[in-house]
């Protein structure tokens, strides 16, 4: 044993040494060449180097504000927006400088105090990068949610957030980031601190404690916030560092004063005597019921508020009769410009993302560890199946976790999806194949249904030079440059297209022949720089709600918020069960509590008990717990299987793109053909091999799978020679079908 030790050490040695000479030749080579000898060993470096020496604290000051210009500079991806931020919000500008400030003062714990400084400075710098790119590719920062799911991060690798080419290059740099940082650990010089350690220590800890207090101070002062309704803007108003930091610190709710059991109680109580003087009928089945359709629009809005957009048509006719003939009004939403997820949270739960920290997502935080009440909970217990429908990715913002910690039954994502349409840019999917979805979904329970449909087709980003040659929608941006112009043209003829879409749903839905309530909903405003002055609400967290019924629901228009919207009209509809959906209703209904801070409060004891205290509530009122959640409707089969010209093809029913084969549990490269057809290659599979489809969502996850197949030998394919031409002929056709 002990010589197999000594073997071991010896060879890890020679391989170190190997990495040495391989990976960190060339920066050795550089820095031994007689260039960089020769600044080394100059006045000038020597007195830099003395400089930074002698006025090692100080020093520290002027490189703290130039950290964070730089951050600035790259997040902002403009020098003078950079300075813009210096001259227009100096306090805050300056607050992110003490902190650079206070991080580096953590140099003088160590000897190595250059290398140390030189770690900090890159460390606030790659923050700075890392953000800049993301910009580059979304429009929400990168915040703490972000690093903590770097699971999440994988799943839009290959996509237009992350592709393979960004993530070799990240690996490359990180790779020769961390040679030179050893290296200069190794050849770098070493200081002797004629003050003692812990002289030293103590000055480092009095700085680091004093940002707790300034950072409560600022914000009592209204320098500084606690909460960004709009993620993006929060940022770019307070800074980048001190966003990304409110977003590591400021994390989940904090335990309300006052919260008790005795509190929840008299919530409760007060909600069931108000449930108990409605006299509800009891209700036996959910077969009668309506349907209770709810739908995010995606960066929806209505651009007849713009006050500087001008337009050649209405874009959104039928959103407009919506509105005339059924109910209607502002919906108060949460975010603006990105943060869907949190909109989403607040419609499906009618919880409040206000007492979150900023720019934390709790479908990606909390919802990972606990269930949570939700309007799907409330339905179930009606007797009402409930479905999610959504022509995006199941795993994106840990919506099939979500869902199933809400107590959804079934979610139908892109990859159940067979969708073949895009927006002119490509990067998303037309909204169009909702529709067949969301029927798919009603159509497959015999009860009344409860269906959140998500949407995508008005996504941004939104592109600065002119897509569509001849779009049905022109518009004129008055006082705005010509990119403006064309970024609002390409969304305006995506909101035309929607509005076509809404008229084909409602009318699917009107031709089932049930009773249904559909509510309709912005998320938030499009990403596109508005501010207060340029809406006509002057209010960017305002966007439109509309519905739809085809069962004499009269009339009422109403503002309501995002957490209100959906127990506002299950109320109408005489649905007052659930501890969040009767504490709404009976606090609507009292005009002496509503939209009052009471009620707030009120409802964040509910809030923080039922997803971070003790579950009183669940003790006194109803409780309800997660779901075994479905993904899909439609069972994925295979029928058949031929060989033809070195591929198998595949026969089978309700295959999309995200479809893969597996042979024998391993999966093999597959071609999509159509809804009906895939292949692989005849060398991935032998006779007697059992194949099946899974439908894969990102980082490999299987949605759905479909029945196992056993493959006969390529042999025996000659004796359907002639069904295999016709079949051939089939999958062409279907090819030219799905190119138009």
């Amino acid at each position: 044993m002990k010589k197999f030790f000594k073997k071991l050490a010896t060879g890890i040695k020679k391989g170190a040494g190997l990495v040495k000479k391989g990976l960190a030749y060339p920066f050795i080579k550089l820095a031994n060449s007689k260039a960089v000898q020769a600044y080394l060993n100059s006045k000038i470096h020597k007195g830099w180097v003395k400089i930074w020496d002698k006025y090692a604290f100080p020093m520290n000051i002027p490189l703290s504000l130039l950290v964070i210009f730089a951050m600035e500079w790259m997040s902002r991806h403009s020098f003078v927006k950079a300075v813009d931020f210096v001259t227009e919000h100096t306090g805050p500008f300056l607050f992110n400088g003490y902190c650079v400030f206070v991080m580096l003062s953590i140099m003088f714990l160590s000897k190595r105090r250059d290398w140390w400084r030189v770690l900090i400075t890159v460390f606030f710098l790659i923050l700075g990068i890392i953000n800049s790119v993301i910009l580059l590719n979304r429009v929400s920062p990168f915040g703490y949610t972000d690093l903590s799911m770097i699971g999440d991060l994988m799943t839009m690798q290959d996509s237009q957030y992350f592709t393979a080419e960004q993530a070799t290059i990240v690996v490359i740099a990180f790779v020769i980031l961390v040679i030179l940082m050893v290296i200069f650990f190794v050849k770098g010089p070493k200081k002797t601190d004629v003050k003692p350690f812990w002289t030293r220590a103590l000055v480092v800890a009095g700085l680091i404690v004093t940002l707790a207090p300034a950072t409560n101070f600022l914000r009592d002062q209204g320098i500084l916030t606690s909460y960004f309704g709009n993620l993006t803007q929060g940022y770019l108003d307070y800074g980048y560092l001190y966003g990304f930091s409110t977003s590591v610190f400021d994390r989940g709710m904090k335990r309300p004063f006052g919260y008790s059991k005795d509190k929840i109680d008299s919530i409760l109580e007060e909600d069931q005597d108000y449930v108990s003087s409605l006299a509800i009928q009891e209700i036996d089945t959910g077969e009668n019921q309506p349907n209770v359709v709810v739908m995010l629009l995606e960066s929806f809005y209505d651009v007849s508020e713009c006050k500087f957009l001008e337009t050649s048509q209405d874009p959104i006719p039928f959103v407009h009769y919506l509105e005339d003939n059924f109910s209607t009004g502002h919906c108060i939403v949460p975010v603006v410009g990105a943060g869907t997820c949190n909109t989403e949270f607040e419609v499906t739960t009618g919880l409040s993302c206000n007492f979150f920290g900023p720019g934390e997502y709790p479908q990606k935080t909390i919802l990972k560890e606990v269930d949570v009440e939700s309007y799907a909970d409330v339905m179930d217990e009606n007797g009402y199946k409930s479905h999610v429908v959504h022509n995006n990715g199941g795993n994106f913002y840990s919506r099939a976790n979500a869902f199933t910690q809400m107590g959804f039954d079934t979610f139908t994502s892109k990859e159940l999806l067979d969708i073949t349409d895009y927006t002119p840019l490509g990067n998303w999917p037309t909204d169009d194949i909702l529709i067949g979805g969301t029927v798919d979904a009603m159509d497959s329970t015999p009860e009344s249904d409860f269906v959140y449909t998500i949407t995508v087709e008005g996504h941004g980003a939104y592109p600065t030079y002119q897509v569509e040659e001849n779009p049905a929608v022109t518009v004129k941006a008055n006082g705005k440059d010509e990119e403006t112009k064309w970024m609002w043209e390409y969304y305006v003829n995506r909101i035309y297209n929607v509005d076509d879409f809404l008229k084909q749903y409602i009318e699917a839905l009107d031709a089932r022949g049930e009773d249904t309530l559909v509510i309709m909903f912005g998320d938030h405003l499009p990403t596109m720089g508005l501010t207060d002055d340029e809406v006509a609400t002057g209010d960017l967290y305002k966007t439109k709600y509309f519905t739809w019924n085809n069962f004499g629901m009269e009339k009422e228009d109403k503002d309501l918020t995002s957490y209100q919207l959906v127990s506002e009209y299950l109320g109408r509809l005489g649905i007052h069960n659930g501890n969040i959906n009767a504490y709404h209703q009976k606090t609507m209904a009292d005009g002496t509590k509503y939209n009052t801070s009471a009620y707030m409060n009120d409802l964040r004891m509910l809030q923080y008990d039922i997803m971070y205290g003790d579950r009183y509530t669940y003790e006194d009122g109803t409780e309800y717990g997660p779901s075994d959640l479905v993904m899909g409707i439609n069972e994925v089969s295979i029928d058949r299987a031929y060989f033809l010209n070195g591929r198998l093809y595949i026969y089978g029913e309700n295959f999309t793109p995200w479809s893969k084969v597996y042979v024998n549990d391993q999966k093999v490269s597959t071609k999509y053909k159509s809804g009906q057809v895939l292949t692989i290659n005849a060398d991935d599979v032998a006779n007697l091999d059992t194949i099946k489809v899974y439908q894969l969502g990102s980082s490999e996850t299987k949605f759905r799978e479909s029945n196992e197949y056993t493959v006969l030998d390529p042999e025996y394919a000659f004796l359907e020679e002639v069904e295999i031409e016709d079949e051939e002929a089939t999958v062409e056709a279907e090819d030219e079908d799905s190119e138009e």
